[in-house]
């Protein structure tokens, strides 16, 4: 579903309520038909609905200082949307996770958020063998066709956005303080922020514009690096890094955990070393990441989804073309169109490079 413009500002207004959490929003959505009546109901019903009385007191003084209006004007002006998780461009993954957040700022392409991501962490103060290995593995990954998801810090994080970039793939950072260019942090990756977007990547954050990159948000911001990934690797963490809390949501979310192995007496490796002696997987190249998570059909599905149709017979062969081969007489048999049409087809196919034929008139997707 699709939630409308005025509905989607008493949403925003909400988010600047601290006092509102997912479990109150959740009964006020119960109770009333929209978040637009809550906002306007008495007090009588608010309390009827379940807020308790510090909740609706806090709410009551906040109510007369939030204008819906012009915090919808302050979230276009500095270029930002939303969706609530009633929507069905919420994330899929992150809906999976406990507590979801009810309501996310973005900036960017919210589709890429649907597809096959993975989140790349590790330490502020990389070595070199840290930098090294996270460009190696960021870039593979990339090619691959996921989706890389990293916090926007300094250090291995900036450095996996970075990779993503360069490697012409997509990327999406996740803030723990609002998306308004003021508060993006830290400020020396504003760039690297804008570049994100103007690559088709996405900035997410569950914090409305104006909030302060606080250090008690992070910790949160990091179940959301991990709820929208499939998993989660660490290149170089200390043995006490914010790093590890990300690996323990993952654990939490029933995420798959990797990490990098380190040098033994270098302090940036005790964390990796430590999540491996504990269960993680250890990995030593991309490929160990893409069979662990069984990822051969979602490259498949990914590389085919770059493949546009230019006929509605291409289109309806495609459906059924992979990097596995099938022969003519099951994509005739599948398709369900004419012989001759499924033999001309796809020698315009092959000729524009989009079809292969392996010998005996079987075929695979070429790209």
């Amino acid at each position: 579903m699709s939630i409308a413009t005025q509905e989607k500002k008493y949403w925003l207004a909400f988010s600047k309520i601290n006092k509102i959490g997912p479990q109150k929003l959740k009964k006020l959505l119960q109770a009333f038909p929209n978040l637009e009546a809550a906002w306007q109901a008495p007090s009588k019903a608010l309390i009827e609905a379940g807020l308790e009385v510090e909740a609706l007191e806090n709410f009551l003084i906040k109510r007369k200082e939030i204008n819906p209006e012009a915090e919808w004007e302050t979230l276009n002006q500095e270029g930002l949307e939303i969706v609530t998780i009633l929507e069905s461009t919420y994330p899929k993954l992150l809906k999976e996770i406990y507590q979801p957040p009810p309501l996310l700022f973005f900036s960017g392409d919210l589709k890429i958020a649907q597809g096959f991501s993975l989140a790349v962490v590790g330490t502020r103060k990389p070595t070199a063998y840290g930098q090294q290995v996270t460009v190696e593995i960021t870039r593979q990954l990339t090619q691959t066709g996921l989706t890389i998801v990293s916090g926007l810090a300094l250090g291995i994080d900036a450095l996996a956005h970075q990779t993503a970039l360069e490697s012409g793939g997509k990327t999406i950072a996740v803030l723990g303080s609002g998306l308004d260019k003021q508060n993006i942090y830290p400020s020396s990756n504003r760039y690297l922020a804008k570049k994100i977007i103007e690559k088709g990547g996405l900035l997410f954050s569950e914090y409305p514009p104006g909030t302060l990159p606080l250090k008690q948000h992070f910790p949160a911001r990091n179940r959301l690096i991990s709820g929208l990934s499939l998993g989660v690797l660490i290149i170089e963490a200390p043995e006490k890094s914010g790093t590890l809390i990300t690996a323990n949501f993952a654990l939490e979310q029933n995420r798959e955990i990797f990490a990098v192995p380190g040098n033994i007496y270098s302090k940036n490796s005790q964390g990796a070393n430590n999540l491996i002696k504990l269960g993680a997987k250890l990995v030593t190249s991309t490929t160990d990441i893409l069979e662990s998570l069984n990822l051969k059909q979602a490259t498949e599905f990914l590389e085919n989804q770059k493949i546009i149709a230019e006929t509605e017979e291409e289109k309806i062969i495609l459906e059924f073309l992979c990097k596995d081969p099938l022969h003519i007489d099951k994509i005739i048999h599948l398709s369900k169109l004419p012989p001759a049409q499924v033999n001309s087809t796809l020698a315009l196919m092959e000729l524009k490079g989009i079809v292969k034929n392996l010998g005996g008139m079987n075929y695979v997707i070429a790209r």
